[in-house]
């Protein structure tokens, strides 16, 4: 499906952005995150170096870059993960799942929403129970946030906020990025009292569209470009509006009382020729000690213990809805995401007219 730009909007450029990620990355291969390459090469086929040693090859979206930077040393220090290198690549999530499902050599994909795994699914890559364990197939969750310049000149505080006169949006595409559909998931939940009037929803999904500057592919581009002066407000996971104001004190966050709880699955690919150790770094990604990481790169956790422990660290909105809350993502794909008849694609063609 050809790419859509809004009426009067910039077209959306990846714009370096000034200085590193609070975290330094500690692994192989490019992605278009902050420090990294313009480009996002495929990674390498999965190989022995010699020994039992291995490669992985890591398809995801580009926002968990930063986690990942510090969960793989980690997994390699343990006796499961001292023998397995890595070959990670980050980018837009559809066009990730998009290129694994046309053959791209992987052995885990970590992908911002359900849809992108059941491409793989469909596609005999990924078995239908990839996501029956106690935390369905998600590692760490986050919420949609407001980023917004430092001391927060615009006064936004919540959604009303974003859609007022001069006010000019950033969001990602929902053509290539999943959190672009999650961060217009929130307040279409919220206008539709969680589906029930989906009108409502739709209405201010268009409000807040015909305020949007600029639509780059991924999340990750999305900050770079309000980091680099483009807009008032971006929406963004909470994970990467953490990261992004630790490394740049012009900007912070705001969590609305209202959001949408962000859950990126995680899986293995059943073609994997390494899929022992692809296993056993899925597995330890529920740890107790990479729970702690996650939570120390602005995920949340999701085994209970140590989510406790780090509850003080992540604001609790009034009303978080979730996915469920408006059928599941099957619907939610059919009904607003569907390239053809899904209602809020149909606003983007709307507004190109």
């Amino acid at each position: 499906m050809p790419a859509r730009r809004l009426p009067t909007r910039i077209s959306a450029l990846a714009l370096p952005i000034a200085g590193a990620l609070l975290l330094a990355a500690c692994s192989s291969g490019s992605s278009d995150v902050a420090g990294g390459s313009s480009t996002n090469p495929e990674p390498s086929a999965s190989a022995s170096s010699g020994g039992d040693k291995v490669t992985l090859n890591l398809v995801a979206y580009s926002v968990p870059k930063a986690a990942f930077d510090v969960l793989i040393p980690a997994f390699q220090a343990t006796d499961a993960g001292k023998n397995v290198e890595f070959a990670p690549s980050y980018g837009p999530s559809g066009d990730q799942s998009r290129k694994v499902a046309d053959g791209l050599e992987t052995d885990l994909v970590n992908f911002a929403v359900e849809p992108d795994i059941t491409r793989l699914v469909d596609a005999n890559l990924v078995d239908s129970s990839w996501n029956s364990d106690a935390h369905k197939g998600v590692p760490a969750t986050s919420v949609v946030t407001l980023v917004v310049r430092k001391g927060n000149p615009k006064g936004i505080k919540d959604w009303d906020d974003i859609v007022g006169d001069g006010i000019e949006v950033v969001t990602p595409s929902v053509l290539s990025s999943g959190g672009a559909k999650w961060n217009l998931l929130a307040p279409y939940a919220l206008k539709s009292n969680g589906g029930q009037d989906p009108q409502a929803g739709l209405d201010f999904v268009k409000e807040i569209l015909s305020h949007t500057k600029a639509q780059p592919k991924s999340a990750r581009e999305a900050t770079e470009l309000f980091e680099n002066g483009e807009g008032d407000v971006l929406l963004s996971y909470e994970s990467e509006a953490t990261i992004a104001s630790k490394s740049n004190s012009d900007i912070e966050l705001v969590v609305p009382p209202t959001t949408f709880k962000i859950e990126t699955p995680l899986a293995v690919v059943s073609t994997s020729k390494n899929k022992a150790a692809a296993e056993a770094f899925r597995d330890f990604l529920y740890s107790d000690a990479a729970q702690k990481l996650w939570a120390q790169t602005g995920f949340r956790p999701v085994v209970d213990s140590v989510a406790s422990e780090f509850a003080s660290s992540f604001p609790t909105p009034e009303k978080l809805y979730t996915i469920d809350d408006l059928g599941g993502w099957s619907k939610v794909n059919t009904d607003l995401f569907d390239a053809e008849n899904g209602t809020i694609i149909k606003l983007y063609d709307e507004l190109t007219q």
